[in-house]
């Protein structure tokens, strides 16, 4: 029997909040008295709903703001150690996780190769001149969505940005400081770890955007 899709999708988060890593199908199994074929059943419906993101092997690669796979963040609460899926899920994580109010966020710059790190909180942006740099648009993040949030990269200034995107080729995205991050970072997942979340309409999440100071067609405004 199939778990129901709400608990199961409560699970999920649960695990990732509290142990730092995606729940098995087999311990999933056991905590819902089921089998695994029916976990694994649930977990594909919550991935079209696009609450988490499986690998091709069915296992949980994504639930954002956390992940299972390794996407260039860390984040280090006092208790808890997580893979930032991106520079937006990493900042996110303080502000969704209620025992872990400040986390150290560490990286290291796509164009020069510096250590980064910062102490990430929920009462302002921290300090310092780096820059995130988004180069998928919103219209396309679902596209394959593991690149877009392996994607989402901090660096240390604008020249490394475009240090590495003539080493990649690609085309500039968006770049925002520190404090617009944080702003997108703090309220995007609210509600997230308890029932009944809702994930946003695109009208709804472009009035978000603009709330935290994002503009022009990359954000779909």
């Amino acid at each position: 029997m199939t778990p129901d899709t709400e608990a199961l999708r409560i699970a999920v988060y649960d695990a990732f909040a509290t142990k730092g890593r995606a729940p098995t199908p087999a311990e999933l199994a056991v905590r819902f008295a089921t089998d695994q074929g029916a976990v694994r059943a649930g977990l594909r419906t919550l991935h079209e709903q696009r609450h988490i993101v499986l690998a091709s092997d069915g296992t949980i690669a994504m639930a954002h703001p956390f992940s299972s796979i390794p996407l260039g963040f860390s984040v280090m609460g006092s208790r808890t150690l997580w893979w930032g899926g991106c520079a937006w899920d990493a900042f996110a994580i303080p502000h969704l996780v209620g025992g872990e109010p400040e986390v150290l966020v560490s990286t290291r710059c796509p164009g020069c190769g510096a250590a980064l790190a910062w102490v990430v909180d929920r009462d302002a942006p921290p300090p310092g001149d780096h820059v995130a740099h988004f180069l998928v648009p919103t219209a396309r993040m679902w596209d394959d969505v593991v690149r877009t949030c392996g994607n989402q990269r901090l660096f240390c200034r604008p020249l490394c940005v475009d240090a590495w995107l003539k080493a990649t080729g690609d085309t500039r995205g968006y770049v925002m400081d520190l404090a617009t991050l944080w702003k997108l970072a703090r309220g995007w997942y609210a509600g997230r770890l308890g029932p009944g979340y809702r994930r946003r309409e695109p009208a709804e999440a472009a009035e978000y955007f603009r709330g935290v100071g994002l503009q022009g067609a990359f954000w779909g405004l």
